[in-house]
């Protein structure tokens, strides 16, 4: 597999002859922040457009088809609009705090994307807590969904908040203990080392039973804190208009609409990083001749290609399921993901103790 690592020491070595230092790194973080925010844009119109066209051959329809051929940039002519759209200033409302909510769930989103391995050596960041990390930013947007529904001063808003709270906060659980079990399993925190460890074979197929489990309450749970069908009670249109961004407009109601896409777009990586070796080609013990053509697809390739397809699978959760109840909703995370997830955790620590492996 290509090393990405060489590109990047190339352009730093190359910096370094013509600048100082300090200018070399803030070159740098230029350079990969212009980037991240390009990558981030692309994504987020693919995705647009990729669930239009998805929920329009579910339910029998075209889907897009008059903005450019086969209504490619259907999506790029809602962006357009969407940033020449006034920002309402609202009376009765918290100013500072309504207009910091979005930038909280953009950020929050960015930082998570930027822990996710695009291919060998092509990782904005990477360290020995990065599992850890990865947990802790992408936490940090239902903060801003809680600030966006308390400061509108809107009873729809704040209900939708509340829901968001309360249902994120919950299945935060159960993607954590998904994401520990195969944690233990890998025997590391660092993304790069995890990734390493699905060199010979994916943990969904080494892992046994619990990887399989962990995976499934990983998806259920990662569909509900991206607060998508069926899971989408806090942004519920027949109850509560547009939830908790019913108040916003232009701007920094696409910021919450990037996120939640964006959002999409990081459970399905994650899940792609855990169970299904990141960039990691699909390798098979003692098949020598495949994996040396597994290894001829860029690894770059292989992230997104499976990102792509474990978002289809929340993609096709929104548009077959029916909206839940909320105290089915917290029924289903607290009587029965979490209390599995704890005995699947402890099925796989004693896996790993008794070297259990194939």
């Amino acid at each position: 597999m290509f090393d990405f690592s060489l590109i990047t020491e190339w352009i730093n070595n190359a910096l370094g002859t013509v600048f100082p230092g300090w200018l070399v790194t803030t070159i740098e973080c230029l350079m990969i922040g212009v980037g991240l925010l390009l990558v981030y844009a692309l994504l987020a119109l693919f995705y647009i457009y990729y669930e239009r066209k998805l929920c329009a051959a579910f339910q029998c329809r075209l889907g897009p088809d008059r903005v450019g051929p086969w209504g490619l940039l259907q999506s790029f002519a809602d962006m357009f609009k969407m940033l020449i759209k006034e920002l309402i200033t609202l009376n009765h409302v918290d100013k500072f705090l309504f207009a910091l909510a979005p930038y909280l769930v953009i950020i929050a989103s960015m930082l998570a994307f930027a822990v996710l391995p695009w291919g060998n050596g092509l990782q904005i960041i990477d360290f020995n807590i990065g599992i850890f990390f990865l947990i802790a930013v992408s936490s940090i947007g239902v903060l801003g969904i809680l600030l966006a529904g308390w400061s509108s001063n809107n009873k729809f808003t704040l209900i939708g908040a509340l829901r968001s709270g309360a249902q994120m906060v919950s299945y935060e659980l159960s993607i954590g203990l998904s994401v520990l079990t195969m944690v233990v399993f890998a025997g590391t925190m660092s993304v790069g080392g995890i990734v390493e460890a699905q060199s010979n074979l994916w943990f969904i197929f080494s892992g046994h039973i619990p990887a399989i489990i962990a995976f499934i309450i990983y998806l259920i749970a990662g569909t509900a804190e991206t607060n998508r069908g069926p899971f989408d009670l806090p942004e519920a249109e027949s109850e509560l208009t547009a939830g908790y961004h019913t108040e916003y407009s232009g701007i920094h109601f696409g910021f919450f609409y990037l996120a939640e896409y964006l959002n999409l777009f990081i459970v399905s990586g994650t899940a792609a990083l855990l169970f299904f070796g990141g960039w990691m080609p699909l390798h098979i013990p003692g098949w020598e001749a495949f994996n040396h053509i597994m290894d001829f697809i860029p690894g770059v390739f292989w992230f997104i290609g499976k990102a792509i397809l474990l978002s289809f699978i929340i993609i096709w959760f929104k548009w077959t399921y029916p909206r839940l109840r909320i105290d089915q909703l917290l029924s289903l995370e607290w009587k029965y993901l979490l209390p599995i997830n704890l005995v699947n955790l402890v099925i796989m620590v004693l896996i790993v103790v008794y070297g259990i492996h194939l």
